[in-house]
């Protein structure tokens, strides 16, 4: 175990000039070694414990003062947790990085969404470190890999020293940046269903620049089709709500249809109807909901020229 201290600047104002104020805390760093060891060090932590991974987002929140870790539990080095399986679910490891999202030749057949999102996750340098679980822990209602896992029917798979509880995705994230799991628990897994034959998905997303930005409006589709004729269509969007959720009114709107102009007008007026948008640096509410409108047409055409 060793130490790392966390220098904070402090406000200078009522100091003189050249004068710095600064905040020392001490947090403990651990690096483990197994799921076990992470379980009992949770255990030994309780909440002042937290698993990193990555960490883009957690160092980054630790050193503005949004949270306070008594100990970082680093799991980077832990086996069995970077692997992905193909089978009737595609199963993928937490540790599996951004960049391993777009270049994995399962996870590209499977879900091209994803991979597709997963690219658009910061620069370079993001997508070698950061990971799926830590996107999907931090729960940031932005977060790019959510709506692509949504759409796959992602479920969650969480230890503790009680033993392992599985359960959806959307139902695991409860609001921004909060999510179901207990101060003794780590995400172990996430397993989906792989893109189904005669079926596609694309994953589309506007920021302020084309790349290394974070999401105004980003919105996957999932379409199958038979015979030019919508058989199930899955639609979730982020940036646009307090969580990145599923539109079940949209996608009912869709299944049935050939995608007539009257289809897509009942399925954009349901993504607009569920979400919730917010004013912030990057965009405004009334912004949002524009973008949200002509996303889905975007994004259902894409579906088209993919399936044809």
């Amino acid at each position: 175990r060793g130490t790392r201290l966390l220098a904070q600047k402090a406000s200078t104002a009522g100091h003189s000039a050249g004068q710095l104020l600064i905040r020392v805390r001490c947090m403990q760093f651990r690096r483990i070694h197994t799921v076990d060891e992470a379980l009992d060090a949770l255990i030994e932590w309780g909440e002042d414990g937290w698993v990193m991974a990555g960490g883009t987002d957690l160092m980054l929140q630790s050193q503005r003062g949004e949270v306070r870790p008594g100990c970082l539990l680093h799991i980077g080095g832990v086996e069995g947790l970077r692997d992905v399986g193909a089978a009737a679910r595609l199963s993928i490891g937490p540790l599996v990085t951004h960049r391993q999202l777009t270049t994995d030749p399962d996870i590209r057949r499977w879900h091209p969404a994803l991979a597709s999102a997963a690219g658009t996750v910061g620069g370079w340098q993001t997508q070698a470190v950061g990971t799926v679980g830590g996107n999907v822990c931090n729960a940031s209602p932005a977060a790019d890999t959510l709506a692509p896992l949504l759409v796959a029917d992602a479920h969650v798979t969480l230890a503790s020293t009680r033993g392992e509880r599985r359960m959806a995705l959307e139902d695991f994230i409860v609001g921004r940046r909060v999510t179901d799991l207990g101060s003794d628990e780590m995400l172990t897994g996430l397993d989906t269903v792989p893109l189904p034959e005669r079926a596609v998905e694309t994953y589309l997303k506007l920021g302020r620049r084309g790349a290394m930005d974070v999401a105004i409006v980003g919105l996957a589709v999932r379409l199958g089709f038979e015979g030019g004729t919508v058989t199930d269509a899955r639609v979730a969007m982020c940036s646009v709500a307090p969580t990145a959720r599923r539109v079940p009114t949209a996608e009912a709107a869709l299944v049935g249809t050939q995608l007539d102009r009257s289809a897509l007008d009942a399925a954009a007026e349901a993504v607009v109807d569920a979400a919730e948008p917010i004013d912030d640096a990057r965009a405004s509410a009334s912004y949002r909901i524009r973008v949200l409108r002509g996303l889905l047409g975007r994004a259902v055409g894409r579906c088209q020229e993919l399936a044809a």
